[in-house]
């Protein structure tokens, strides 16, 4: 299927993607601000610097966006491999996941928990709240 931009406008598109307090990221930080959870955010102690940390818990959480981390559920409706250049997404998507796959490796060996919250997770808020919930434990420690 042809992009219905053209490659100019398809690139200034690109161009403009944030890489941090996209609309994923500002959606889950409601929510645990709204649960009573006390956070870092993009915090720049830790290897990758996790959107956001919980310091006293050794909890990291990544907010991810199924495009640019190729989420590999199939049953995620936003995830699409673009159809033109296919050789540079995928190669653009392994580097982010062996890029990740190392951070998460660094954040075990300094005793944090990591969870991966994906971008079409957020389409269901009360299963996303118990499943923070059951990850971070109780609102005070």
């Amino acid at each position: 299927m042809a992009d219905i931009f053209s490659k100019e406008k398809r690139a200034n598109i690109m161009r403009g993607s944030k890489a941090k307090n996209t609309k994923p990221e500002l959606v889950t930080r409601r929510l645990l601000a709204s649960l009573g959870y006390r956070f870092r955010v993009n915090y720049k102690g830790l290897p990758g610097k996790p959107d956001i940390a919980f310091t006293k818990r050794k909890r990291a959480v990544f907010v991810h966006g199924c495009f640019w981390h190729a989420h590999d559920d199939p049953n995620c409706p936003i995830t699409r491999i673009p159809t033109s250049n296919v050789e540079f997404w995928e190669q653009k998507f392994a580097r982010n996941k062996e890029r990740h796959d190392k951070v998460l490796q660094k954040l075990a060996e300094a005793n944090w928990e990591v969870m991966t919250i994906w971008e079409c997770e957020l389409a269901d808020v009360d299963r996303l709240a118990a499943k923070l919930t059951r990850f971070l434990g109780p609102t005070r420690i």
